[in-house]
């Protein structure tokens, strides 16, 4: 099983975070998963940056984001004073983009799960099936919903632009697509929207870490197992590998992408475990 891995700060550096990835196509032939783990400094601010893309119909659109996404949210004028607002810009104008530059009528598109630390806040955004969960005091807490096309909510938005959703091996709308928001899909977007959904989480002695992940991962381990396999993992690329490593084991049939997040506070003589 071949990956992928990317790793960024450490307690001595001083970043407030330290962050890993391990990505892998798993048992599937081609690779449409992509992820980004980087710090960058606002205004003399360090800024943790994280995300996980899961491409479907292609790799061009999940690509796309994760060279473009941050870099429009760095340089939105509310980046600092209205974080959320600057998020939600940054999820339309990079779809717009997009959609803007493609001339194919190729039907792909990409989820994306992200997350921004800003000091003592942790912003997380989502759009479809790509999952974000956080180890706050021992426990394992969703801190994104799954966009699918069954759930009561997102079917009635879906029906009342026009749209339906249909059985077709799984819940999918217009019969073609497992998720309800996803980045491009030109030709369903007028139902899968972009819109994400965004909770702010205070970062305090009691969050341990985040982990964000492709379905790859959650088809097959749940949101407290992958904080029990975690969660005395302290090197957050290693904690990233074994959760790639668990869930090819359970068979998982897509690609396979982790990010894991530790919060550097607390760092002493006992750690987290």
């Amino acid at each position: 099983m071949g990956y992928l891995s990317n790793v960024i700060g450490n307690p001595t550096d001083g970043s407030p975070v330290s962050g890993g990835g391990r990505s892998s196509p798993g048992k599937r032939a081609s690779m449409e998963d992509f992820y980004e783990t980087k710090i960058d400094c606002v205004d003399g601010q360090i800024i943790g940056l994280f995300g996980v893309f899961d491409g479907h119909g292609g790799a061009k659109v999940a690509e796309y984001v994760k060279e473009n996404l941050f870099s429009h949210l760095l340089r939105h004028p509310k980046f600092m004073s209205d974080t959320k607002v600057a998020i939600d810009d940054a999820y339309k104008s990079t779809d717009s983009e997009f959609l803007e530059s493609d001339s194919s009528q190729n039907q792909c598109g990409s989820t994306a799960s992200t997350a921004v630390l800003l000091g003592d806040r942790l912003f997380v955004a989502n759009v479809g099936d790509s999952r974000a969960i956080i180890c706050r005091g021992g426990n394992a807490i969703a801190v994104s919903k799954d966009h699918k096309p069954d759930q009561t909510d997102e079917r009635q938005r879906i029906e009342d632009a026009g749209g339906f959703v249909m059985w077709a091996g799984t819940w999918r709308v217009g019969g073609v697509l497992a998720v309800s928001r996803a980045f491009g899909d030109k030709l369903l977007k007028q139902y899968v929207v972009v819109d994400p959904e965004i909770r702010e989480e205070v970062v305090n002695d009691t969050l341990e870490f985040l982990i964000l992940a492709s379905d790859g991962l959650w088809d097959v381990v749940s949101n407290e197992e992958a904080v029990a396999l975690t969660r005395s993992i302290q090197d957050p690329e290693e904690a990233a590998k074994k959760l790639l490593q668990e869930a090819y084991k359970r068979e998982s049939s897509d690609n396979i992408t982790c990010v894991v997040v530790r919060f550097l506070h607390g760092q002493g003589s006992s750690g987290y475990a």
